[in-house]
Order: structure tokens, then sequence, then C-alpha cells
């Protein structure tokens, strides 16, 4: 069994929430404008390997470039399971920073 026994301070527990939200919410505003950045990015890469395969330049092999992503995730292992106490250590910067991203994401 784990037993805890925490000391909740209802003032330290709303500026932890807080703080969390607005750095949350910057960070979740930055990479929203960091994603489509790449995304652009990335359309364009893409659009330019077309019209240079269209072209005869260059010769694209589009399944293993695909490929490569749909298999990224299998190398993964599993986890620890002392996860449970840093999570509850934390999780009032953690709901507030993830309520903070949600916001400056959607906003960005």
């Amino acid at each position: 069994m784990l037993s805890l026994q925490l000391a909740i301070d209802p003032q330290q527990l709303g500026l932890e929430f807080g703080t969390g939200a607005v750095i949350g919410g910057l960070i979740g505003f930055a990479a929203k404008k960091v994603a489509k950045i790449i995304a652009i990015l990335v359309g364009i890469e893409l659009a330019l390997f077309k019209f240079l395969e269209s072209k005869g330049y260059i010769s694209v092999k589009w399944d293993e470039l695909s490929g490569g992503i749909l298999g990224a995730a299998e190398g993964a292992q599993e986890v620890d399971t002392g996860w449970v106490e840093p999570i509850l250590s934390t999780l009032s910067i953690g709901a507030g920073f993830t309520g903070g991203f949600m916001v400056g994401f959607r906003k960005g």
C-alpha cells in the first residue's frame, strides 16, 4: 500500500497553479507558432520534392519516406512504475501548466 501524507497549503497551491498556467500559456503559444512554421517548411519541402521528381531531376521513394515515420514508435520500452509520487507532488503546477498550455496553443 502507498500511504501519502501531504500538507496542503491553499495559498501555495494557488501560486503554483497560477505560475504553471502562465508558463504553460506562454509555451503553448510559442509551440503553436513553431509548429506552424515547421508545417509550412515540411509542406514546401514535399512540394519541392514532387516538383523535382516530375521534372526528372530526382527519384523519391515515397513509401520509404513515410515508412520511417510509421515505424518510429516500435523501439519504445517499458517505463519504471515509480512515477506516482513525482506526479502527485507536481500535480498543481502540472494542472496549471496543462491548462495554460492548451489556452496558449489555442490562441496561438
